[in-house]
This record gives C-alpha cells, structure tokens and sequence, in this order.
C-alpha cells in the first residue's frame, strides 16, 4: 500500500438554499467525520475540508420569491447549516463558503489556466431570452409545459413530475418565473470544457483505482459507455463568480465548474489563518497527499469524472485517491429530499435527541452500497437495547461497582498477567481499523460494539459480586480491568460516538491525553485516583417520545380565544372556472354577505366549474390574502378528504350568504 504523509478529507460542499437533513448526512458528512476522527487518533496529519456552495439560479430563485438579496438567502443557510453540523459532532478544521473573494480569485485563476492554454471552447446557443427582463433565463428561470409527461409546472432542467431531464428550450408554453413575460430564442456565447477530450485518461485512471466502491465505477463507466460530451462552464446569470475575460460580461462561471474549487480556496482560506498560507501547496500538490472525497451518489460525475479532468486540464494538482460514495437514506421508504420537503432537519433533530445516538442510527444503516431507511422506531431500539443494554450497561455497572465496593476510586490492583479480553479487544483493534481503512463503517461500528459485548462477557464470567465477598484484592483487578476497558471503550467508539467518549473521560475523571488509537488495549488509567460523577449515558426512549413527524394531541390543543379568531361564513359560488396551465386550481368568485371574494382553491381534480356553481359553502374569512399561480386568493373553503376523495364542506338548510359559522 503506498505510504502518504498526509491525508484530505473533502465532504461535499452543500447548497446554501435549505437546511441539512438526515440524508445529506448519511450520504457525506458523518462517513466523512467518523474517517477524519479515527485518523486523528492514529495520528495522522489530516485537514477535513467543507462549507456552503452559494452561487447558481436556485439561490437566485429564492431571494426573488422571499423578496430578499441572494447574499441573505445564502447567510441565513451557511450559519444555520453550520451550527447543525457542530450540534452533531462534524468536525471539519474549515468549513467555507464560495462566496468569499478568496474563492472567487481561485476560481477566476483555475478559468484564466485553462483559457490562457487555449483549452476552452466557444459556442454559441439558442437560449430563451426575456425582452422584459432583459436577460437570458437560466433552466430554473423558466417554467413551462413538460413536453414529456404534460406536467404544466415543468422547470427548465427537470420535470418533477416524471422526472425527465429537460432543457429550457424543449419548454411548451415557457414563462419567465421573474416575470411571468414570454421569452423569446437568441443565440448566447459560453464557453465549454472539453470533457471528451479527457475520457481517455479518466478511462485510464479510474483503472487504476482496485478499490474504489463498485458504486462508484459502475456509475463512471455507465458515463463512458455513453461518451462524455463537453459541458458548458458559463452561464448568462448575475448571482456568481464573474469570468474573467474582457467581453463576456454579464457572464458567470458555471457553478457546477467553480464548487469543487471550493476545496481547494477553503484550504487556502485554512493556512491564511494559521499564519502558513504556503501550505496549501502541500495538501493538493504533493503527491504524497492522500485526496478522499465523501460525497451522496449524486455527486459521482462531478468528484469522479468532472473535477479529477478540471484538475488533469489545469496540472499540478493531485487526483483523489478515493471517492467512497454513498447511497441514499430514505424516511419511511421515500428519498430524503430538500426540494420537496420531506426529510428530518439536523439542526431541529440535535435538540430533540442525543446527537450520538443520532450519529449511531445512521452509522449502523449507513448506506454505503445500497439504499437504507430511517424510522424513528429504529433509533428507539438502537437507544434502548444497543447503546443503554451494551455500552451503557457496561460503563455503569463497572463505574457503580467501583464507586460502592471501592471507595469511589479506581482500586489499587497488582497487575499481573491481563485476561483474555484484552487479547480479543488487541486483535479488534486491527478488525476495526481495518474497516475504517476500507471505508466500511457500519461494520467498524459492529466491530466496536462488539468490544462492549465481551466486556459485558468478562464482567458476568468473572462475577466480582461473589468474589468481593471472599477475595478483595482480586474483585479490585476484575474492577480494575473494566474500568481499564472502559477507557479502551472511549477510545474506540470516538470517531462514531465523540461525545459519549468524552463523558466516559469525565465519569473515570481523566483527560484524553490518551485517546490515541495505540492505546486501545492497554493500561491508562491511574490507580487510587477517585472516579467523576456517574451518569446515565443513554437514558431510554419511549417510543411515543420519538419524533413521527406528528404533533401530541394535548400540544395541537386551542384556547376558545384562538378559536374566536377565525371567521368561519357561508358563501354562495358565483363564479368558476379553471386556473390556465393548473391541473388542481379552479377560480372561485364567491358572494360573502355584501362583500364579493376570489377564492382559489386546489379542487379542480375532483369538482369541475359547472359542479361547484351555486353551491353553499362555509369559508375562512379572514384570511391573509396569498398568490397561487400569479392570481389571489382572499380566503380558503372548508373541505374535507377521505379514501383519496375531496368532498367540499356545505351549508345544509336555509342560510344566507355570510352566516356566522361557529
């Protein structure tokens, strides 16, 4: 195996449009982490490096709808993200972002590289233009027409409804999101990085590459059976790292081209502030830099196709040694998603529950060659009968033992020859390192637990509750070597469980002046000295305690002073007619009393126009008024679904219009 002098950790840089869910954390981030730490302790010189990826149109997008600028969408996201991120033990030495004016000039530096080579290339396309704008609109500025499935709501680069890839121009109907104005074809210059051009050497490289995940190779050589083909690395946008070059103003770099610069601004950005900005060079020029990427699957092209062809075309840096991608996590057997919504925020999680137990539910289904789910069910039982039955019930008993046999000290014992246990907990050792090694961290997790299984074994066969009574001196070296292994314990479950770690330390009122790997096995602890303050370390769940994404009753409860703050009315249907370009919307003109209202309302799958004409119904009369479709709505009908059914809430006898419902 080659011999590197120091490693970088990479975990993929995330959109600074939402906060981070479970799922991005099972796909990058924790792998990353429990990596980075069992490297520490061995050790090892390693940086792990990430931070917010904050250019691109969704970002832009979402400033327009909150009414706000980019730079307070993507500020709000990095320090909520960032706080999540340390809430459960993600220890990154830098965590960045690519708006800062150091990635900016590493970006804009990479592109000059490659343009000064001649090796970009021109070409003008047909793009859609805004005449009202006055701009070319991006893929997610358009929304149209799926010409593939009829989906009315289509983006310009994907259909979420059917999920095809589109582009901008295969639209029908296109709209411009900022404005709603009908865009019209002109042609644009970008420029293009030759990607064909490197498939040969890429081909080549990933050879080498034995023990890379069959994920991961399968994906790349599914890329190259196809062919690579050049992708465009500008794009006609305002929000992002401008180009360089005189001409193409308006113009910026393609922010799937600039994020993975990222890594290498944020290691700049890293030594600037350690007072070694040379050092950089180091980590991403020197071949004896081990390069790791941890990325979800979904990120493959660009860290293992992509930004290994940026790095050949500009030379001088290294190429990653590995790409450990991960599958997906899903929740309840759906894929976790920030676009649509549905997925366990970290930063609402950490306050809720253990972040190790958090960290130890995922490590144990953590989705390194296929897809896996998590269900709040499945914390409880990792809770209650792995981490409080195993690990926790060892640390207690031992320490409970001690603190009432022994003084509350750590017994003065002659260390003779050491049990058997340590001869296994020596050999698990290198089983453990092994997986970590190897990127297998649900079976390093097993293999650690597995240590607390036979210290568990060796408390039982060596009964010290019997032996107390007959032989003090040997009871104090049965007790002497658990709580030995409970510092074995603490060092072993580090990189999964940092925090309970470091609480063992404080229960056995030592520092971790010897939480180094090589110490696993061995004696650390100083005889005589008095123990810290016991604890519970897992404390059971119940499982009506456990998060289902669903409010206590007692909680959703209402006072008769809210209540009273909804106006409930009846009202007669006027008018009604189909919302153009929706599929569920129908147009309501409803008469209310003396008053008049437009009511739009997601009906149209199961009521047409003519069946809602003057029917009696009861509405929400005093609510905010919101647009749907570019069209207000000035309240909301009463309605109710059964069986997959909508059936509209009426009035049954002889109201007027505009009755007090209560």
């Amino acid at each position: 195996m080659e011999k590197f002098e120091r490693l970088l950790v990479t975990a993929a840089l995330p959109y600074a449009n939402g906060y981070i869910h479970l799922g991005h954390i099972a796909g990058a981030y924790l792998p990353a982490d429990i990596y980075v730490r069992f490297k520490r302790l061995c050790k090892e010189d390693v940086i792990f490096i990430s931070g917010s990826d904050e250019h691109g149109t969704a970002i832009e997008i979402s400033a327009m709808k909150e009414k706000v600028t980019p730079k307070e969408i993507i500020d709000k996201f990095h320090y909520a993200n960032k706080e999540a991120f340390a809430g459960l033990g993600i220890s990154f030495d830098i965590y960045s972002r690519t708006s800062n004016p150091i990635h900016h000039k590493t970006s804009q530096d990479f592109f000059l590289n490659l343009y000064d080579k001649d090796l970009l290339v021109q070409k003008s396309e047909k793009q859609l233009y805004s005449e009202k704008d006055k701009r070319f609109l991006a893929d997610r500025f358009v929304e149209g027409t799926c010409p593939i499935c009829g989906y009315e709501e289509a983006r310009g680069d994907q259909c979420e409804n059917c999920g095809s890839n589109l582009s901008p121009l295969e639209l029908i109907n296109p709209k411009s999101k900022i404005s709603g104005d009908t865009p019209v074809v002109k042609e644009s210059v970008n420029f293009f990085f030759p990607l064909e051009k490197f498939q040969p050497q890429l081909v080549e490289w990933i050879k080498t590459k034995k023990n890379w995940k069959s994920n991961v190779k399968n994906y790349c050589e599914g890329w190259f059976k196809t062919g690579l083909k050049d992708r465009a690395i500008t794009r006609d946008l305002d929000w992002g790292v401008k180009i360089p070059v005189k001409g193409f103003e308006g113009k910026v770099i393609y922010v799937w081209f600039e994020a993975p610069i990222g890594y290498i601004s944020a290691t700049k950005e890293l030594f600037i502030k350690k007072g070694t900005p040379e050092m950089w060079e180091k980590y991403w020029c020197d071949d004896k830099t081990k390069l790791v990427h941890f990325i979800g699957k979904d990120n493959i092209i660009f860290h293992a196709i992509v930004f290994p062809a940026m790095l050949m075309a500009h030379g001088g840096y290294i190429l990653a040694d590995n790409v450990p991608a991960n599958e997906f996590l899903n929740l309840d057997g759906g894929k976790l998603s920030k676009s649509k919504g549905h997925g366990i925020l970290v930063k609402d999680v950490v306050k809720e529950y253990n972040p190790d137990v958090i960290r130890y539910t995922i490590a144990a289904n953590m989705p390194e060659n296929k897809d896996s789910d998590f269900t709040w069910e499945d914390l409880q039982n990792k809770n209650n009968n792995e981490l409080a039955a195993i690990l926790g019930n060892f640390i207690n008993r031992t320490v409970v033992f001690a603190k009432t046999k022994f003084d509350n000290k750590i017994p003065n014992s002659k260390v003779g020859a050491k049990p058997e246990v340590f001869d296994y907990i020596v050999n698990q050792k290198k089983v453990i390192e092994d997986c970590l090694d190897n990127y297998r961290f649900r079976d390093g997790l097993n293999e650690i637990m597995n240590i607390a299984r036979a210290a568990n074994k060796y408390f039982n066969d060596s009964e010290p509750w019997k032996v107390i009574k007959s032989d003090v001196d040997t009871c104090g070296e049965i007790i002497y070597n658990c709580l030995e292994i409970c510092h074995t314990l603490a060092i072993a479950i580090f990189p999964v469980l940092p925090f309970t770690s470091e609480r063992i330390l404080r229960i056995l009122n030592t520092d971790n002046s010897k939480i180094e790997w090589d110490n696993i096995g061995k004696y650390c602890l100083e005889q005589g000295k008095e123990l810290g303050e016991d604890v519970i370390l897992f404390p059971q769940i119940e499982l009506q305690a456990a998060k289902e994404e669903e409010v206590k009753e007692e909680d959703n409860l209402i006072t008769i002073d809210d209540f009273k703050k909804v106006q409930l009315r009846t009202a007669v249907v006027i008018q009604a007619e189909k919302v153009e370009k929706s599929k569920k919307l129908l147009k309501l003109r409803v008469k209310c009393g003396n008053k008049e209202k437009q009511i739009i309302a997601g009906i149209a799958e199961f009521y047409t126009p003519e069946e809602i004409l003057n029917k009696n119904i009861v509405i929400v009369d005093n609510l905010k008024p919101a647009k749907l479709m570019g069209l207000e709505s000035q309240g909301m009908l009463l309605a109710a679904k059964a069986d997959g059914k909508l059936k509209i809430i009426t009035a049954d006898g002889e109201f007027s219009d505009g009755a007090d419902v209560s």
